[in-house]
């Protein structure tokens, strides 16, 4: 039987920081955000979709035997939600495998409005965990750093709690852009509106991307920003309480 087919950029068989466990981590192609400091540039492109979600899940059983009770398999990107149909079809393959399942977005294509808002309800009867990105909690600022609004990113994050929807927060630290108090202290107030959050990491700003950028001829725009010392880190992850939500 054909399935649905997905655009995929790369694999990565035994992920360790994607959530739970050993992961077998799926990068969809396509994303319609710009971040500033994207070191996955080279899967904005929309790609065109070539592997069946069946034929996808098979390539991942191979590595179950190192999965044991934690792991299982996270879809990434790019931006995994622009390919909603495939993410259905993969995830309910996955479940019936009894195979843990989780989802790693930005949320920037998440809408209340149809037929989206439907597929996502069904999305998350077979997604066992959430990874969401929180890039800025300033509008404004969130429209510079990413070139995208972040209002429908905290509807879903907000939608994720009313459903009790696991969740990992993360959000990255990056010097002079989102690492002011008052930012944090914005940000820390929101989350604690949150009831499903799970695990709030804080990760360091890197420019270890910065050379896709330069591969596909785009001028890096943080190339006089530095990696947060861990003083820096320290002080992110002391405002943002986030030794509360360890798990």
């Amino acid at each position: 039987m054909k399935t649905i087919q997905g655009a995929i950029h790369s694999i990565e068989t035994f992920g360790s920081v994607d959530g739970p466990g050993i992961r077998y981590v799926i990068f969809l192609q396509g994303c319609f955000m710009r971040c500033q400091y994207c070191h996955n540039a080279d899967t904005w492109k929309i790609g065109t979709p070539t592997q069946n979600a069946s034929d996808v899940l098979q390539k991942a059983l191979r590595y179950k035997p190192y999965w044991k009770n934690k792991g299982g398999i996270t879809v990434s990107g790019g931006e995994p939600l622009l390919q909603i149909d495939f993410l259905i079809e993969l995830f309910t393959l996955a479940k019936k495998e009894n195979i843990h399942t989780v989802l790693d977005t930005s949320g920037h294509p998440f809408t209340f409005g149809q037929p989206f808002f439907s597929k996502f309800q069904k999305l998350m009867n077979v997604c066992d965990l959430v990874l969401l990105d929180i890039k800025h909690i300033d509008p404004r600022k969130h429209q510079i750093l990413t070139s995208k609004s972040n209002e429908n990113i905290l509807q879903l994050a907000k939608y994720l709690s009313d459903i009790k929807k696991p969740v990992w927060l993360r959000h990255v630290l990056v010097p002079q852009i989102n690492d002011d108090d008052d930012s944090l202290i914005q940000l820390d107030a929101f989350v604690q509106t949150l009831q499903n959050v799970e695990r709030f990491e804080v990760l360091p700003y890197h420019t270890l991307g910065a050379y896709k950028w330069e591969k596909l001829g785009l001028d890096y725009p943080l190339k006089n920003i530095l990696p947060p010392t861990q003083e820096q880190l320290d002080h992110a992850n002391k405002c943002l309480h986030t030794q509360n939500y360890k798990i």
